[in-house]
């Protein structure tokens, strides 16, 4: 456990010595070319710098408060981008139930099934009980216009905010041999490689992007800022294998298979923006936009993660 806690502060003093350098580099951005706030480019650089601090604050504080401190963060995060989720839905005053059921009652049950390790009823409690109950709440209520598009909607909304997410929580409970005690390292592991994927795809996009992509879904992805963003998260997750039970070559091909299924991830959600017509989910995270901005690229990519991690590595 000392050991743990050791390779914990490691990474948490890693990232804050990322962020202090990001801060420098922010800092002396703004007294060159934004002295005024007239760069927008800058100014929105250092609002994302500032709250990459609190979030990095944030997530730190509850990996060493160990496994509840984990479980309530990635609870409140659903909680939060559930809210963000269903703003943008056609649901109406006949779905009050249908709604006090999603966050009151769903929600909590998904992430008690976590908590008890109860992976059998885990992984299908959402996709499947709910899906077929949760409809039957919704008719109840007598209202049949657009009945098949809120449905979906809340179906799509639990999968994606509550399931997805609690993928993440959920490979505390992994039983690998010789790595028991360690499964917030493996957190750690997932959300800094699909971040930092994020980043790069980003900073390589700026210096050398081209081609776009899917211009009508986002804009700023370009063919090769994917392919150095991806190449230089695989690079860093092998370098991070001493975080996880697996190998450099293993490591490295895990963090390119989340990097992969974080980018797709954020494509789908951007189609989801583009067709509600907004260009963020929220704007609780000042440059950032909202939770599920923040989170789209984790959301596909921890439930892959956390069944390859179960199927190869886990005794359970």
């Amino acid at each position: 456990m000392n050991t743990v806690h050791s390779d914990l502060m490691t990474v948490i003093a890693g990232i804050g010595g990322v962020l202090v350098v990001a801060s420098v580099i922010g800092f002396i951005l703004q007294r060159r070319l934004s002295p005024n706030g007239q760069n927008d480019g800058i100014e929105n650089l250092n609002a994302r710098i500032r709250a990459w601090w609190v979030m990095a604050i944030a997530i730190s504080l509850a990996f060493l408060a160990g496994r509840a401190g984990v479980m309530i963060l990635f609870a409140l995060c659903s909680f939060a981008a559930l809210r963000e989720f269903m703003t943008l839905t056609n649901a109406s005053r006949a779905d009050h139930n249908t709604l006090a059921a999603v966050f009151f009652i769903v929600l909590p049950v998904q992430y008690y099934l976590v908590w008890t390790s109860w992976y059998g009823l885990f992984t299908i409690f959402i996709p499947v009980w709910v899906f077929l109950l949760l409809p039957i709440v919704s008719v109840l209520s007598g209202e049949a216009r657009n009945f098949l598009i809120r449905v979906a909607e809340m179906q799509w909304a639990l999968m994606i905010c509550v399931y997805c997410v609690s993928h993440v929580p959920a490979l505390l409970n992994l039983d690998i041999p010789e790595y028991r005690g360690r499964g917030v390292l493996l957190i750690a592991f997932l959300v800094i490689v699909v971040q930092l994927s994020d980043v790069f795809q980003y900073v390589w996009g700026k210096l050398i992007g081209r081609h776009k992509i899917a211009p009508s879904l986002s804009p700023s992805k370009t063919i090769e800022g994917f392919v150095g963003g991806s190449l230089t998260a695989t690079l860093i997750g092998a370098s991070l294998w001493w975080m996880t039970p697996f190998s450099p070559v293993e490591a490295g091909l895990m963090g390119f298979v989340i990097t992969i299924m974080g980018f797709l991830g954020g494509l789908v959600m951007s189609a989801i923006k583009r067709d509600r017509g907004v260009k963020d989910w929220g704007h609780s995270i000042a440059g950032h936009g909202g939770f599920i901005d923040r989170l789209d690229s984790v959301i596909f990519a921890a439930p892959v993660f956390f069944h390859l991690s179960r199927y190869f590595w886990s005794v359970s």
